[in-house]
């Protein structure tokens, strides 16, 4: 269709399609589905020690394989998300989580197996399930970054988060129940499937850029693309398969290494609620099971309500005081909060009080999620996707510090002060992204 007067053209030929919504949808799907799976470990805990025979300390080594392996697979999966694509790489773990579930659910029990084979088994599972999932925030980052307009990148950040709490709240729901009907090892084959429907879902919908999307029209692109460099612009738009990213701009750029340490603190709190949670309601606080994964459900969605606010007050901070300032309010604020909420599930002495509290820390530590993830893009630009995965690993080898740290101290001094433990590392987190400069981009040159 041609016309001599811009006039002439129908007024809706001239606004963006909405495919860049389509698509974080389908991200969100993706994120609700990894924690699905990945969460179930912690709901299951108490039916699995007992079942399994294993102890606190034992039980805590189980749970750090996942952090660890998570953690050093978290720049290789950013750098692979890059060479092959979103498409490719988010479609190709999906199907991995849906077998590595099965295969836990296949492992050895106590009646036929020595301890040290069963523990052993349960932490090379988990480590490679922590592999597998490793790649999908910095490649769901990336792929925010390259279908959302520059500083517009926080809200669908803390969407996707909310996914990821959505699912957690399903599995505290949904998993105490199916375990009380089939037992620990048929539920996880019963939520196997979802693996392979997102799977299926993200192959058939997603493209890896908006050109390469047969329903995005020019004015959605010009959207997206308006305010980036011709650098990064030619470079993403090439996507070329054995294209290496700057190794050495990304592991030595100061900001990156600064919100790192920063993320990292804030993922102490995160897998003090992550990996212990449940335990603590059932284990120190009293809660019957399924009491307790309503407690968690009601955590988990509040959670994900969090990410969602935290997100959009970001974009909209961003957009009226520019990208340093717009990142760096909402998680100061909420990481302050967050420290001040965990000493409170620490040392009130009413279950309940402590519950409620704990779901408001993880609230406020949720909202820091869209922020964070928007530093790591602004910053990274091109590179988004190494980018976020090395701020993921750092705040992932914290996920096994945690496990490993709590488990000791409270065996040795408490849950008291194993819980307390988290208020400071908050409170270093939000020292931390004061020095953190998200509008300093790092070099786009190919």
């Amino acid at each position: 269709m041609t016309a001599s007067n811009p006039a002439a053209i129908p007024a809706q030929l001239h606004r963006p399609t909405n495919v860049r919504w389509r698509i974080l949808a389908v991200l969100i799907v993706l994120s609700f589905v990894s924690y699905l799976l990945r969460g179930n470990l912690s709901i299951a805990a108490p039916s699995m020690m007992a079942d399994l025979h294993l102890s606190e300390i034992q039980w805590g080594w189980v749970m750090s394989a996942f952090p660890l392996g998570y953690a050093l697979f978290q720049f290789p999966g950013g750098v692979f998300g890059e060479r092959f694509g979103p498409r490719k790489t988010l479609a190709f773990i999906s199907m991995s989580w849906a077998v590595l579930i099965v295969i836990t659910s296949l492992l050895p029990g106590a009646d036929v197996a020595s301890t040290s084979l069963v523990l052993g088994s349960l932490m090379v599972v988990q480590f490679l399930v922590g592999a597998a999932h490793a790649p999908i925030f910095p490649v769901v980052a990336a792929s925010i970054g390259r279908w959302f307009p520059v500083g517009g990148w926080g809200f669908p950040n803390g969407l996707s988060s909310s996914g990821l709490t959505f699912g957690l709240a399903a599995t505290a729901s949904a998993l105490p129940w199916l375990m009380s009907m089939v037992g620990w090892r048929n539920s996880f084959v019963i939520l196997a499937p979802f693996g392979f429907a997102s799977a299926a879902l993200w192959w058939w919908y997603a493209r890896d850029i908006p050109a390469q999307h047969k329903s995005t029209n020019e004015a959605e692109v010009a959207l997206i693309t308006a305010g980036r460099s011709t650098a990064e612009i030619a470079a993403v738009a090439e996507v070329v398969p054995g294209a290496l990213p700057a190794w050495r701009r990304v592991l030595k750029n100061r900001d990156l290494l600064l919100v790192t340490l920063s993320y990292a603190c804030m993922n102490f709190v995160f897998y003090v609620v992550f990996s212990w949670g449940f335990y603590y309601l059932v284990t120190l606080r009293g809660f019957a099971e399924q009491e307790a994964g309503f407690l968690t459900s009601g955590q988990w969605l509040g959670a994900g309500l969090g990410a969602a606010l935290g997100g959009f007050a970001s974009d909209k901070l961003c957009h009226r005081i520019g990208l340093r300032w717009g990142c760096r309010g909402p998680i100061v604020f909420s990481m302050l909060v967050s420290a001040a909420l965990l000493l409170g599930v620490a040392f009130h002495p009413n279950a309940y009080a402590a519950a409620i509290m704990l779901g408001l820390c993880f609230f406020f530590n949720q909202a820091t999620e869209g922020p964070y993830w928007q530093t790591c893009t602004a910053v990274g630009g091109r590179h988004a996707g190494a980018a976020g995965g090395m701020m993921n690993a750092g705040a992932n080898f914290m996920g096994f510090i945690n496990a490993i740290l709590l488990a000791v101290v409270a065996d040795k001094v408490g849950w008291t002060a194993a819980i307390a433990i988290g208020a400071g590392f908050a409170v270093v987190g939000a020292g931390l992204i004061f020095l953190v400069r998200a509008d300093c981009q790092i070099d786009q040159a190919a």
